[in-house]
């Protein structure tokens, strides 16, 4: 006797047409910057273009060889993103250049990490055949997390970049392990809750109709707590403060069900905000900054040049090549976002933001398909690092809330986020192929709208 079941086809044709459309986009984003600035196509195009469909199609071998059965969409969408990241960057190269001849290009070592981060999503693809192993290592990852977070603070290999203490440098190298710990964090934060989320789900008092969690249970949330206020005040990184207590909180309550833990995570964020502001000087400035820019045009120039830049590039923009992003400091990296409003105006912007939007709903979705709590609660985590990155950054560029340094994903220039932001989507990917690959025991033919799976019994 056969029983039919009906399982969703590998998809790997629709990723290839998706993956060679977002190569596309990225090598036109390209010429139409040399076409803007120049007045010419780049004469390299053609390698670019190249060299860039050659990846494309290495890295989506890749996927359709280890992955089958993974999610068809995330991986073209994360090319497009890094495709229009890598144009204006370069862009601004060429805006820098016109004013310094002797201007060293940041678009050149840009496209050398995103080759790396490209290694790193392969070998997370290959080295990581089953995601559930990785629970088994929780506690490693954990240790390995406040490694990581330690060793800028060491003396000899810790640097102090623009008063944030977040950077290792080796030489001629300089990486960021907080990008490293982000991922470490989120495998500790998955595994650990799958173990206590039945304890930490027991309801406490109620008040105003919500179920506060019990005085007993609040230790892990104040260890979080208390890491997240060690990193502003030993590493003076405001973002990555954010980001980690911001993504345990979120996954407590995902875990538990139980929004009595947002409410107790707003609380100490609160607390945490307000004694950050009377303590230390660079958050003032930065929440000056939020409320007034004006105040001080001197002290807060990037902020305000962002501003003025995203209200020239109005619904349009002016056009890649044709704006002036370069006038905004860090244009490349901390306010990039800025230079796409300029540039490709509010249409665009959303654009972009569209595009973040679905890759966090296909983390999301992975993460409500898959059939094992570890999974779940690893590929919500993982997209949410996203979600929340982005929020903070273009919220900060936008005023919605103060500034607070981190990288925007796959489009900032910087080595560490690009090669650790691919090894996320690596894992996403190795989540879902894990989730829609039918079980061993059952065989598969080819069927016009899905793969018929019949179990032989």
């Amino acid at each position: 006797m056969t029983t039919p079941v009906w399982v969703p086809r590998k998809r790997r044709g629709a990723e290839f047409f998706l993956t060679v459309l977002a190569v596309f986009i990225g090598i036109a984003a390209y010429a139409s910057v040399g076409l803007g600035v120049e007045g010419t196509i780049p004469s390299d195009t053609y390698k670019l273009g190249g060299a860039l469909i050659v990846v494309a199609i290495a890295t989506h071998l890749v996927v359709r060889r280890v992955a089958p059965y993974a999610d068809p969409v995330l991986l073209p969408l994360v090319i497009a993103l890094n495709g229009l990241g890598l144009a204006m960057i370069y862009r601004i190269d060429l805006g820098y250049q016109q004013v310094n001849p002797d201007w060293k290009a940041l678009a050149n070592g840009q496209l050398m990490w995103t080759g790396f981060g490209i290694v790193a999503f392969a070998l997370v693809l290959i080295v990581v055949r089953d995601h559930r192993r990785l629970q088994a290592l929780t506690y490693t990852f954990g240790f390995a997390a406040i490694v990581l977070l330690i060793l800028p603070l060491l003396p000899g290999i810790g640097r102090n970049i623009r008063g944030a203490r977040i950077w290792i440098g080796i030489g001629p190298f300089s990486f960021q392990p907080g990008e490293a710990a982000k991922i470490c964090l989120a495998i500790f934060f998955a595994g650990y809750l799958v173990v206590k989320r039945d304890a930490l789900a027991l309801a406490g008092r109620r008040f105003a109709g919500i179920d506060l969690p019990r005085g007993r249970d609040l230790g892990p949330i104040l260890a979080g707590w208390l890491l997240s206020m060690g990193i502003l005040i030993f590493q003076r990184d405001l973002g990555s403060s954010l980001l980690f207590f911001g993504l345990f909180v979120v996954l407590l309550y995902i875990a538990t069900e139980r929004p009595g833990w947002l409410v107790v995570g707003a609380l100490l964020f609160a607390a945490g905000a307000y004694m950050g502001y009377l303590a230390f000087g660079h958050v003032q400035v930065r929440v000056n900054a939020w409320l007034d820019p004006f105040s001080d045009p001197d002290k807060n120039y990037q902020v305000i040049n962002g501003l003025f830049g995203l209200a020239h590039g109005g619904l349009l923009g002016q056009g890649l090549g044709q704006g002036s992003p370069n006038l905004t400091p860090f244009g490349f990296s901390d306010f990039i976002a800025a230079s796409l409003g300029e540039e490709l105006g509010l249409t665009g912007l959303m654009a972009v933001l569209m595009i973040y939007g679905l890759i966090v709903e296909r983390g999301l979705r992975i993460a409500l398909t898959c059939r094992d709590a570890f999974g779940k609660l690893l590929a919500a985590g993982l997209a949410l690092s996203i979600a929340i990155q982005v929020f903070v950054v273009v919220g900060g560029v936008t005023r919605l809330i103060p500034l607070t340094g981190l990288t925007t994903p796959f489009l900032a220039q910087g080595g560490s986020s690009i090669v650790m932001n691919w090894a996320i989507i690596g894992l996403l990917l190795r989540i879902s192929d894990q989730t829609r690959r039918p079980a061993p025991e059952i065989s598969t033919f080819e069927s016009d709208e899905a793969t018929q799976v019949v179990k032989l019994s």
